[in-house]
């Protein structure tokens, strides 16, 4: 005669589920020591190295904030050269070699700008222009200087429908820029020379209703004068 087998409870299956599991990873690790532990140092060695990119993020941000703000002084008194260079043998670093030192924090980026500006103001149209389409910071100000600096670049070439669309999106780029119905104006005078005359009553217009405090808006008749 058979003998019934014993119907294990809920319990029990759990149980032997579990020791299953156990005996399963078990195996798994003692087969795959040598991976697993490639694995554990490969994951500490990349959180190490996020902790160490950002401390040299920020000790990199800081050195150029302060290598910037000694500079500043000659950018400020337009003595433009001395900003690009520096001076020699004193603690004051031009703009050129803070990018090349620290290009990639926010305050190198910002070194960009007023680096491309330095040129500009020299009439060294290229040089400036290869600063201002390499910004890359993340502060709404500079990206607008850096698309209104580009768009000057366009106009002093006589391209003017392309300077207009640049000085319209960089007037776009925040709603907070002081600057913005002077983006528009610009943008608004490289319309009219490039024939394109409703684009730029449209922004003429805009400036009128919504900018009366602005330097911009003392211009705006002027220039309605010759879309109208």
């Amino acid at each position: 005669m058979l003998n019934k087998k014993k119907r294990l409870s809920r319990k029990e299956i759990k149980e032997d589920k579990l020791l299953t599991f156990s005996a399963k990873a078990y195996n798994f690790v003692n087969d795959n020591k040598q991976r697993i532990m490639i694995w554990t140092v490969a994951v500490a060695v990349v959180i190490v190295a996020v902790i160490f990119y950002k401390q040299s993020s920020t000790a990199n941000n800081e050195a150029a904030g302060l290598a910037l703000s000694r500079v500043m002084n000659y950018y400020d008194n337009g003595q433009y050269q001395q900003a690009i260079d520096g001076m020699p043998g004193s603690n004051v670093t031009g703009l050129k070699q803070i990018i090349e030192q620290y290009g990639s924090s926010e305050n190198g980026e910002i070194a960009k700008i007023y680096l491309a500006n330095s040129y500009f103001m020299l009439d060294k149209l290229e040089d400036a222009y290869k600063y201002y389409s390499d910004y890359g910071g993340g502060l709404d100000i500079y990206k607008a200087a850096a698309l209104a600096g580009e768009a000057g670049y366009f106009g002093n070439k006589n391209e003017y429908k392309k300077a207009a669309d640049l000085f319209r999106q960089a007037s776009r780029v925040s709603e907070d820029n002081a600057l913005n119905p002077e983006y528009m104006l610009k943008a608004s005078i490289n319309y009219i020379k490039a024939g394109n005359k409703e684009e730029a009553k449209t922004l003429l217009e805009v400036i009128k209703k919504d900018f009366t405090a602005s330097s911009a808006f003392r211009e705006v008749d002027k220039y309605l004068a010759q879309v109208n």
